[in-house]
Formats: structure tokens, C-alpha cells, sequence
């Protein structure tokens, strides 16, 4: 993709619903007229070879620039989703991505290391956060069992006031709802099982979840998100 020099000018910063963890990615947004500009920081750590983006609608990219190494794109430069591999960035390094039409919004950024994600994902929807729990649940249940086992009961504790309550409604205890699932759904299950208890709570936005009633913080310490 050939440079355009959007960084020029008067750009106007977007503000968007999201959540990036240090760690991981890290992200701003501009405006330049009809194309946003994306600079996305890698801040895991350490180099990472490619780079996963997801957007809420179709987009054309329009430029790309590597500050720190070389992520070449794999596949059409017009999608909902792309997959930047081939190459390293390195640490600390920076991938300025350039889209059309403005107003589209990445819904996922997540480091890519060989074949897996490294570090702490991007993401601005509930559909999104269930997908990553899902995979990410799967993948410690593969691993470790005991240790998930072992989050999901402080999971439970440290909600067991609101749970108690749902409990009543449900005619059994949460956990004994919600394990059976953890330990033998595969990653679609288990994301669709959180959608449907993110709607029991009225949680329409990833802040509604990550900051409301519900204390994620057990799970999301295990996945590392």
C-alpha cells in the first residue's frame, strides 16, 4: 500500500467504547476526511509476527506503515477482517493502518506470536469479550483444568452475594449451572452461555460487564485479558 501522508493536516481523535489492558495492544484513532488512521502499539513485551483486526462493518485499507519491522497482509485489502503475518514488529514498535470509510470501528486487535495470540487483545463489544472468553476457557481447560477450575470458584466467591440471588430464579445454585458447561462446551458454547448471562443482567456494552455488578476479575486474570 502506498503511503498517503494522512498523518498530515488536522486530524481529529476519535473516541471510542473499548478496553485495552497494558500488556498487550495499545491504540488511538484520527479522522483524516473520509479515512481513519490507526496507530496500534505493541506493548506485550516482547516482538510479536503478525497482527489480527476485526472491524463492525466492511472496510478497504488504504495504507499500512511498519514503525519497527514488517507485518505484510495476508489476503484482500477490502473485508471485515484481516490477518497481518510474515514478518516480526518489534517491541515497542507500531503499525499504522489506514481504513475507509471513517466511521468504521475496529471490534478486535490482537498480537499474533507463531501461530497463537500474545498478550492482552483490543476489543469494543459484548460479542467480542464472549468469543475471547470462550476460546481463552477452552484453551486453560486444555492446558490446566485444576487451574480453572480453581478461577471459576473464586469466580463464584467473589460474587456470591448477586449469584445467591440468581439462584433463586434459576432453582439451583450458579455453579452448578455454569460448570457442567465450562468443563465440556466447546468455545461457541461457552461465548453463547455468557451472552445469555450478560443478558440476564441487562448488559448490553463491554463496560456494562467489565465495570457493573458482576466481578470478572478472577476470569479475566486467568486469560489474561
Amino acid at each position: 500500500m502506498g503511503t498517503k501522508g494522512l498523518l498530515g493536516g488536522c486530524l481529529v481523535l476519535l473516541v471510542v467504547s473499548a478496553v485495552a489492558f497494558a500488556g498487550g495492544v495499545d491504540v488511538a484513532f484520527y479522522q483524516a476526511g473520509p479515512v481513519t488512521v490507526g496507530m496500534i502499539t505493541n506493548t506485550v513485551g516482547a516482538a510479536v509476527t503478525g497482527l489480527r483486526i476485526e472491524f463492525d462493518q466492511e472496510v478497504t485499507l488504504v495504507n499500512k506503515i511498519e514503525f519497527g519491522g514488517y507485518l505484510p497482509l495476508l489476503g484482500e485489502m477490502t473485508g471485515t477482517s484481516f490477518y497481518f503475518a510474515g514478518g516480526e514488529l518489534v517491541a515497542g514498535g507500531t503499525v499504522q493502518l489506514d481504513w475507509k470509510p471513517a466511521e468504521a470501528t475496529p471490534v478486535l486487535i490482537q498480537w499474533i506470536s507463531g501461530v497463537a495470540p500474545i498478550g492482552a487483545p483490543f476489543f469494543t463489544t459484548v460479542e467480542v469479550l464472549g468469543r475471547l472468553l470462550g476460546e481463552g476457557i477452552v484453551a486453560v481447560r486444555e492446558a490446566d483444568p485444576e487451574l480453572l477450575q480453581a478461577a471459576f470458584a473464586q469466580f463464584f466467591a467473589d460474587n456470591e452475594v448477586l449469584f445467591a440471588e440468581l439462584a433463586v430464579a434459576l432453582g439451583m445454585p450458579l455453579d452448578a449451572a455454569i460448570m457442567p458447561v465450562i468443563m465440556t462446551a466447546p468455545a461457541i458454547g461457552i461465548a453463547n452461555f455468557f451472552a445469555t448471562l450478560a443478558g440476564m443482567f441487562g448488559a448490553t456494552t463491554v463496560d456494562d460487564i467489565l465495570r457493573g455488578d458482576i466481578n470478572f476479575d478472577a476470569l479475566l486474570a486467568i486469560l489474561g485479558l
